[in-house]
């Protein structure tokens, strides 16, 4: 008797290390992290009721669920303006929606307000959040913190360590920093048609060009500027689509993201905007991503 009884027990042990794996490291479920331990995605949108609707009998949002069907509390964050990473100065700021003034869900403006009421964790609400990545940092070990105004610099502002995002952190043609290309401004789309970013495109087939553009809606001008849902696609986690495939990606990230000794997948990723520092850009033209 006693063998089978192992046996079962070995069985369920294996059943709930499985089980861990596609609660807590995302498994097979693209939503990964966002899967919420299995709450799904009414950890963000709430199909009734809004903020009310997911237990946050405290919000007074005279907009309370209309746009997004968002769950979370808004209220903290309306009309807040942050400065971003750049030259110690205010450059880089985002003055989020005011109370009562969202007009869309997909203004880039709102989408950080969105972002924030989760990932801020000073004056949003954690919710479910562990206020660390639920994947290991690849070849360095550990976690990268999710809370991000508890990981604020001493000194700076509270986001003065993050990507600047908003209507001034712009992706611009020509100059030492951006690409060789065509268009960029007001509701232009850009074009990738110099020599160096046609490779660069050919090389990274998993480039954010090879999608849509502009990059994002800011007070209802269309500009190539940098919102949270330029980097990350909120919605899977371990894979990034676009026009010409899918790719094995990791934190959301929208490219192949699959860091590895001595590999270029990471740079090729910043390489979407940061054109100056690419391979192509300094006369290297055939760097496949690895």
């Amino acid at each position: 008797m006693k063998k089978p009884i192992l046996l079962i027990l070995v069985v369920l042990a294996v059943t709930s290390m499985a089980m861990a794996q596609l609660v807590y490291k995302g498994g097979a479920d693209v939503l990964g992290a966002h899967n919420g331990y299995g709450r799904g995605c009414v950890m963000c949108h709430a199909p009734h009721s809004g903020t009310l609707g997911n237990g946050v009998a405290s919000s007074k949002d005279p907009q309370n669920g209309m746009y997004a069907l968002w769950g979370q509390d808004l209220t903290p964050l309306y009309g807040k303006t942050f400065s971003f990473s750049g030259d110690g100065k205010p450059t880089y700021s985002v003055t989020l929606p005011s109370s009562g003034a969202v007009t869309s869900a997909h203004d880039a403006n709102t989408v950080i307000l969105f972002c924030l009421s989760c990932h801020d964790g000073v004056m949003t609400k954690v919710s479910m959040m562990q206020g660390q990545t639920v994947e290991t940092l690849p070849i360095v070990g550990g976690t990268a913190p999710t809370l991000l105004a508890k990981a604020a610099p001493s000194g700076g502002t509270v986001y003065s360590n993050d990507h600047p995002v908003g209507g001034y952190a712009l992706v611009a043609c020509g100059g030492a920093y951006n690409w060789d290309c065509t268009g960029g401004t007001g509701n232009t789309a850009i074009t990738m048609n110099g020599t160096a970013s046609s490779a660069f495109l050919k090389n990274y087939p998993a480039s954010f060009w090879n999608g849509s553009n502009p990059l994002a809606s800011f007070n209802g001008t269309t500009v190539n500027a940098v919102t949270c849902t330029t980097c990350h696609n909120q919605h899977s986690m371990t894979v990034y689509t676009n026009t010409k495939g899918s790719y094995s990606t990791m934190f959301f990230i929208r490219g192949q993201y699959t860091p590895n000794t001595n590999g270029n997948s990471v740079a090729q990723f910043c390489r979407n905007c940061h054109g100056g520092e690419s391979n192509e850009r300094n006369g290297l033209m055939n760097v496949p991503t690895t």
